[in-house]
């Protein structure tokens, strides 16, 4: 069975979506097994933050994402910048990760100013959902909507479009 890691800066904090990764969270416990790593997000910043504080915050976030990053799984980098794929694709890719002996799968969301570069170096790959930016309390409901709906796929379950 598929073992699949979220690693995410940070908690969810909306209820709204509190109540949607934990409807997926349940939703996917038959297709794959299912570990959420949160790692604390930096030090809270000014109201108005420069530059030099993004800075800052961005490092303090990549050293822990780093630390979490285990080289045992196929790690995924979620960037707006990475290559956007379809449902079917990501069904395709995970499928075919599977085919080549990873059955560890680590997707990696970063804090609410992105990753730093580092952690994208040491990615396996970036994955885009959209060329729009999304809150990354958001992209970890959306993410784990799009890997229950590949999963569904890679099992020929019909799954609504």
């Amino acid at each position: 069975m598929l073992k699949v890691r979220i690693l995410t800066v940070g908690r969810v904090k909306e209820d709204y979506l509190k109540m949607g990764v934990e409807q997926f969270r349940r939703r996917l416990q038959p297709y794959c097994r299912l570990e959420e790593v949160e790692v604390d997000p930096a030090a809270s910043l000014p109201q108005r933050p420069r530059p030099e504080d993004i800075d800052k915050a961005i490092k303090q976030e990549e050293e822990k994402l780093l630390q979490a990053m285990d080289p045992s799984f196929y790690n995924i980098v979620l960037d707006e910048r990475g290559k956007v794929v379809t449902s079917r694709g990501l069904a395709r890719s995970l499928s075919n990760l599977q085919n080549k002996g990873h059955s560890r799968v680590a997707f990696i969301i970063g804090g609410p100013f992105g990753l730093g570069e580092g952690v994208k170096e040491k990615g396996d790959y970036m994955l885009s959902f959209s060329r729009l930016t999304f809150t990354h309390e958001m992209i970890r409901l959306v993410l784990m909507e799009q890997i229950y709906r590949a999963l569904k796929i890679m099992s020929s379950e019909p799954y609504h479009y």
